[in-house]
């Protein structure tokens, strides 16, 4: 890795210190972050897979761009993949997050592992465990879920929500506290900037490609 990438990863993290800090303070605030009421009480994908977590969060983001130029980021996610768009110091060896749609990374399968970790095992990573394209994903690990829902908006735009599930294993103590550290305390921050790394990349994309059929139609007649 490039001395300049970690001196960059270093800096964001220092910018965004008072987030992992206080994520805390302000649980109940966060865990809903961007989400409707509506959202929260909504069904997810995999709810039924953590019946009763130690922490649930529902988070949500309008993007400007339909959901198929929103799902391509979502998909390639995870550490020596396209990153997590999010502080790659902790998330991505401190390798630039991909900042362009990877082709090779687009064919996802039922049981793919999605990496948190370099290191990749049922505890570091989560598995495809289910989805439709351009509607759904759900991701799944022994004691955690991780899901999304793109719902189409009028405009070309998307309703992005992410729902983060997972239970604390105290009969493995060390690890549930190592859990309880990553949840509590860098979730927030860092899903907060994933999200809107999803946003930035998918709107940047939108704007540089025709909209859809209907764009290609137009481009036909003209």
């Amino acid at each position: 890795m490039a001395a300049r990438d970690v001196a960059r990863s270093a800096a964001d993290v220092l910018v965004a210190s008072p987030r992992f800090l206080t994520a805390p303070l302000c649980r109940h605030w966060h865990l809903r972050w961007g989400a409707t009421n509506a959202e929260l009480a909504s069904a997810m994908p995999g709810d039924e897979i953590v019946p009763d977590p130690s922490f649930n969060a529902t988070r949500a983001l309008t993007i400007d761009a339909p959901p198929a130029q929103v799902w391509p980021w979502i998909v390639q996610i995870g550490t020596g993949r396209a990153g997590f768009y999010s502080y790659d110091l902790f998330d991505n060896g401190a390798r630039p997050s991909a900042d362009r749609i990877l082709p090779e990374l687009q064919d996802t399968q039922v049981g793919d592992w999605v990496p948190m970790f370099s290191k990749v095992n049922e505890t570091t990573a989560f598995r495809v465990k289910a989805f439709e394209p351009s509607q759904w994903l759900l991701w799944a690990k022994p004691d955690s879920t991780w899901a999304w829902t793109l719902t189409p908006l009028e405009g070309g735009r998307t309703r992005l929500v992410t729902r983060l599930k997972a239970r604390y294993d105290w009969r493995s103590p060390g690890l549930a506290v190592l859990t309880v550290i990553i949840f509590e305390l860098g979730d927030f921050p860092m899903m907060r900037k994933l999200l809107l790394g999803v946003k930035s990349r998918a709107e940047r994309t939108a704007a540089a490609q025709p909209a859809g059929p209907a764009a290609s139609q137009t481009k036909l007649q003209s």
